[in-house]
Formats: structure tokens, sequence, C-alpha cells
């Protein structure tokens, strides 16, 4: 574990070195700002919390967290480079933990950056700081539940165009797993499509997201970021040979 922090150091800089991240977070800002602003429309409800302004966020993640794991294996995609990589004495554990750990940083730093709405509706009520931080907490969860999964795809492949376009489409398909289920609502038992809603990311945010921060629910986005970490460190291994 000893160099585990020098390859969050070096993950952490490259994000920051690089001008994607800076327009990835830019356009983060801009887009959940007038998303609840505009689509939301929180300032027109009389809420304590921040409920019309989170409840976007798992779609906003289906661009952020591509574009973040496109760029955690840049270095190591070009030729040569993860075979050097694997002469030095990393293991694939500080390796895909690290450099997890770094995007799910950047991910906290664009939630963040939404200070000056918080501070906005302070401003204009009195909302429950409690409540919104437990918002910002589940949905850094869910960032990083994504994150983990963009990870593993970055383990199969090194491409940058298929890590996004695959990554994409699988957050796509667990965002609209709930709405599929709703439509089968009359044509599969009740018992299965509670089962499976159950496991639906954007469902189990959606509850956080309305103020109710549970032990369950964070516990499910944990479960996921492990599940997810642990096939990328198997799937690395096995490709070290």
């Amino acid at each position: 574990m000893r160099l585990l922090p020098v390859i969050f150091k070096r993950q952490l800089g490259s994000y920051f070195s690089s001008p994607a991240t800076y327009l990835c977070l830019a356009v983060f800002l801009l887009v959940s700002s007038i998303a609840g602003f505009q689509l939301g429309t929180f300032l027109e409800h009389d809420s304590t919390d921040l409920y019309h302004f989170f409840r976007f966020h798992p779609w906003l993640y289906l661009f952020l967290t591509p574009v973040l794991c496109t760029q955690l294996w840049s270095d190591e995609g070009k030729e040569g480079a993860l075979d050097f990589l694997n002469t030095l004495p990393i293991n694939v554990f500080e390796l895909a933990l690290g450099k997890f750990l770094a995007a799910w940083a950047i991910s906290g730093v664009a939630l963040l950056l939404t200070f000056p709405i918080v501070a906005t509706v302070n401003y204009l009520g009195s909302p429950e700081n409690t409540t919104i931080a437990a918002q910002l907490f589940g949905s850094w969860l869910l960032a990083g539940a994504y994150l983990a999964g963009g990870c593993f795809i970055c383990a199969i492949t090194g491409h940058r165009f298929i890590i996004f376009t695959l990554t994409f489409f699988l957050l796509l398909a667990a965002s609209g797993l709930s709405s599929v289920l709703d439509a089968l609502d009359y044509h599969t038992p009740a018992w299965v499509i509670d089962n499976l809603i159950s496991l639906s990311p954007s469902v189990r945010f959606d509850t956080i997201a309305s103020g109710a921060l549970t032990l369950r629910d964070s516990s499910y986005f944990l479960s996921m970021i492990l599940a997810f970490l642990a096939a990328t460190i198997a799937t690395l291994k096995f490709r070290k040979g």
C-alpha cells in the first residue's frame, strides 16, 4: 500500500494537467445549474432541501463519468507503457484503487463547486443544511459507483472511444432501468419488478435525493464500488498474466 499515494497523486496530477478536466467540470456545473433552476425550478418550491437540483445528477453523471474514465488509462494506453508499468513493484490493487480514488476525488471537486447554489438557497430561505449535506454525500456515492463501473471497462480495453461508449451505455442502462421496468409492470410479476427496481441506482439515489440517507442505500452504493473494483483487479491480474 506504500505506493498507493504515489499512484493517486500521479493520476490526480494527470487530471489537473488536462484541459478536458476543466472543460468537463465547467459543463457539469453549467448544465446542473440550468437543470436545477430552469427544469427543476426548485426556487419556485418552498423546499428545505435541493431535491429538484439533485434529482438530475444520475443523468449528468452519464457524461461526467465516461470523460473521467477515458483519462484513467491515457498514459498507460501508450505503446509499451503498460508493459513497462508491469515491471515496476506496483500491484494491481494499488493501481486500480489509486486511479479510482483520483477520479472519485475529481467528482467530489465537481460537487464542491456547486457551493454557490447552496449559498443561494441559504440566502433566499432557510433550508435544512444537514439534509443538503446528505444529498451531496449521496450524489458522491452515486458518482463513485458509476466510476467503479467505468474502471472495470477501462481494465477490459484501453481505447478511449470504446471506454467512453461502453461506460455511457452501461450507465444509461442502469439509470433507465426503472423506466423500463415500469413499462413491463403489467406483463411481469410484481415481486420480480420490485426486486429488480431495488437494484436500480437511480431509484436508490432518488430516495437519498429526497433527503433520506439510509444505511441500506449507502451500503448498496458502497457494495457496487467494492464489487466493480474487485472485478477490475481480477481483470488486471488476468491481463498481467
